[in-house]
């Protein structure tokens, strides 16, 4: 269980910080959900597609003096909402949680931070009382990108006429890390807190995979992924990913759009939009969320443990609080607005120093396929590589941007990425093993 809790930075909305602002993201991305125009390599694992876009509309929770507010919990206009992860694992199963000083301490359920809180509203939405976002609480059935987005803008749900479809880090707030997938839906637990939000893994007895519960973000990747496809990030709330999904159906011919799952939002437009300021002694603080970050990165790429250790090891800016992020922690500095095929620059601000343009990220938490834990999540900054035959299932294999960058996948804890040399999953996921760290403090 999580036994160490973060000093809260509470923030002043009322003061008029820059969270009263929000800013837009756009990105788009690719999953294997809904197939592709190549065929992936060999190896286990599961895939999925999807882009990310602000819009206006009226933000929930209490204002500090009357009116509604335009941010969430803690003062703060962006706080993360723990990833709730609550066992320990080292780089094969789980185990009893570490102590300090030993291998695999300092991994995602030994740090709590703010705890999920929802309410029912009994109306067919729920408040998240973190991030003061109002959410459908059902599932659209599976629809098109583009009738996804028109479909928010028409709803009048519990009476509201101001929804829209969520941004790529509004919905990943949603993300439940205790959730695994397994070979069966009946031994398989949903990324996402089902006593209040509706969830249906694929259906089997018409083709679909079990995974096929991918769910559309309004985030369109600005690059473009597998054959120059249209791209928009999605999360699937069934294998624990972000991918960017092509908006029409390779299946189709590119002749259809694509359909997935989507759920409607509302509340607190400045979620999701970043405040970054440079403390001048290496470190940078996003107001937005209350977490501190290291500004340069650990320049050497380390596997899991050896990751964990490097960040519990820093010291920084005369702290040694530092430890290695949880997903969502650095999902939360994602920009959206960049890609190395676009802007020639990793996903993020600029503010920060990268080593490698097209670089992964780990974080701390474990990646729970068939019961195993012996993968964690990583981010990618880079593009979201992976190999697939051209043409498919007889063509060479080409290491191609399939997913994005900004998507969220998982590399095996420990080995030799030579033994994954068409990566692995349906879209041959590129398999690096060696990643790099940015630590974070706070929270």
């Amino acid at each position: 269980m999580k036994h160490t809790t973060f000093g809260l930075l509470a923030l002043a909305v009322c003061g008029g910080l820059a969270a009263c602002s929000s800013s837009s993201e756009s990105g788009n991305g690719a999953d294997g959900g809904a197939g592709a125009s190549g065929s992936a390599g060999s190896g286990g694992g599961s895939g999925d597609s999807g882009g990310e876009s602000g819009s206006g509309g009226e933000s929930g929770g209490e204002a500090c003096s009357g009116g509604e507010s335009t941010g969430g919990s803690e003062g703060l206009s962006s706080p993360i909402v723990d990833s709730s992860q609550d066992g320990c694992y080292d780089d094969r199963t789980e185990t009893p949680c570490p102590d300090a000083g030993d291998a695999f301490f300092g991994q995602d359920s030994q740090y709590s931070g703010t705890q999920p809180s929802y309410t029912d509203n009994g109306d067919g939405t729920v408040t998240d009382h973190v991030t003061g976002l109002v959410w459908q609480q059902a599932m659209i059935e599976k629809v098109t990108w583009d009738d996804a987005i028109a479909g928010a803008a028409a709803s009048t749900l519990g009476g509201h006429d101001d929804w829209r479809m969520p941004s790529i880090k509004e919905l990943y707030s949603l993300m439940d890390f205790n959730g695994g997938q397994q070979a069966t839906a009946a031994d398989s637990i949903p990324y996402l807190d089902t006593d209040y939000f509706d969830f249906v893994y694929g259906d089997e007895s018409i083709g679909e995979r079990l995974i096929d519960s991918q769910n559309w973000s309004a985030t369109e990747y600005i690059g473009t992924t597998m054959n120059g496809d249209a791209t928009v990030f999605g999360v699937n709330f069934a294998d624990g990913r972000i991918k960017g999904y092509p908006k029409m159906n390779p299946q189709s011919g590119f002749t259809e759009g694509q359909k997935m799952y989507a759920r409607f939002v509302r509340g607190n437009t400045a979620y999701g939009a970043n405040d970054f300021v440079d403390n001048g002694d290496g470190t940078v603080t996003d107001r937005a969320s209350g977490l501190t970050w290291q500004q340069g990165d650990s320049v050497d790429t380390y596997n899991w443990q050896e990751a964990l250790e490097y960040a519990e090891d820093l010291e920084l800016a005369g702290h040694d609080d530092w430890r290695l992020p949880n997903a969502k922690e650095l999902q939360s500095i994602v920009d959206y607005t960049r890609a190395p095929t676009v802007t020639g620059e990793a996903a993020i601000d600029p503010i920060f120093d990268v080593t490698e343009v097209e670089s992964y990220f780990w974080t701390s938490t474990s990646h729970l396929e068939n019961g195993a834990g012996d993968a964690a999540v990583y981010v990618c900054f880079g593009r979201g590589l992976g190999y697939m035959q051209m043409p498919p299932g007889q063509g060479a294999y080409n290491l191609i941007d399939v997913h994005g960058a900004g998507a969220q996948r998982s590399d095996p804890k420990d080995g030799n990425p030579d033994d994954y040399p068409n990566g692995r999953g349906p879209q041959g996921d590129d398999i690096r093993i060696f990643n790099f760290v940015r630590a974070v403090r706070g929270g």
